[in-house]
This record gives structure tokens, sequence and C-alpha cells, in this order.
């Protein structure tokens, strides 16, 4: 378990990746906004590198506790998880200024220059579109999907939609790309 001081860092990275990206976040500015010694954080971090990594460990951490809490919900039907799941993440969105996805900023920003950083984003996207399918799969044994459905490829369109709506989300300060994609998404599969 990671200690006080660790956390603090890291919650304050990743406000302030999800604000800026990584290139623009220096190490000092990190620093400054917890009032933490420089000496603490190569205590905790091997460098900028292995902070930002672990920055998307944490936020991981948190989409799959929206995942656990959406998905598990055996109250609503499969694809009513799903959806909620997503509307859940805009709600997350919305109330830090539709920053957007931190996966989907840091992949866009580091994946032609760090496979470190590639490597790291396109496995949280896998997982969140595995954990997704397995949703699916259940739409698919009640019905509500059609049995030649692959829910593994469905899942995947949908994640790939949702960042590129989430990408149109930040760039017009404005929740509409992300909620017409779900509408659209979700009318199709209902079709």
């Amino acid at each position: 378990m990671a200690n006080e001081t660790q956390q603090q860092l890291l919650r304050q990275g990743m406000a302030m990746l999800l604000r800026q990206g990584y290139h623009n976040l220096g190490v000092a500015a990190v620093l400054e906004a917890t009032q933490i010694p420089k000496g603490s954080f190569y205590y905790h971090f091997a460098s900028k590198e292995d902070f930002g990594l672990q920055v998307i460990d944490l936020y991981m951490k948190e989409v799959h506790g929206g995942l656990d809490q959406c998905l598990g919900d055996e109250s609503l039907p499969p694809l009513q998880r799903v959806r909620r799941f997503f509307e859940s993440t805009e709600e997350k969105y919305r109330t830090e200024g539709y920053l957007g996805c931190l996966l989907g900023g840091l992949g866009q920003e580091l994946s032609g220059v760090s496979e470190s950083f590639r490597r790291k984003v396109e496995q949280c996207f896998s997982e969140i579109a595995r954990r997704i399918a397995a949703c699916l799969r259940e739409a698919i044994q009640r019905g509500d999907l059609p049995k030649e459905t692959d829910p593994e490829k469905m899942a995947e369109v949908l994640v790939n939609c949702w960042e590129g709506a989430a990408l149109r989300t930040r760039l017009r300060q404005d929740p509409a790309p992300l909620r017409e994609m779900l509408d659209f998404y979700f009318r199709l599969a209902s079709t």
C-alpha cells in the first residue's frame, strides 16, 4: 500500500496531467503544489516516467471502481449497465471541466515517443474493453443482442468511439459529443 506522501503526489499529478499533459508537467510544479520536498519524490518514484506510469495505475483503480459499480449492478440489464458506466464517466469529466480521459490524453501525447506509455495505455484500454465484453456476453445470453454479435469487437468499438468523443468533448468543452455517441451506439445496439 502506498503511503500518504506518495498518494498525495500521485493525486496531484493526475490532476495536473489531465490539465496540462505529460510534457508540460514539471516535477517541481507537482512538488510546489503539494509542498513535498524533492527528495520525497525520488524516494517514491525512479523518474518522471515512473511517476506517470504510477499515475495511470491510480487512474485505473478509479476506472475499475466505476466498472465494478456499474457493471456489477445486476438490478439493471447488461446494456444499461454498460451505458451507465459511460454516463457516470461523463459525469466525472463534467466535474473536472471536461478535460477528458487521462488514458486518451497520454496515449495521444506519448504513444509515438514512449514505448512504455504506449504499452501501458493500450493494456488499460484492452482491460476496459475486456470487462465491457463480459457484460455484453451476458446481453447476448439474455437475447438483448443477436447471437452472432462479437462481444469483444463490440466492446473495442465502444471504447474507441468513446475516446474519440472524449477528445471532441475536451476540444469543445461541451458534453454533446459523448452523449451523441452513446445515443447513437446504444440505439444501434438495441435494434
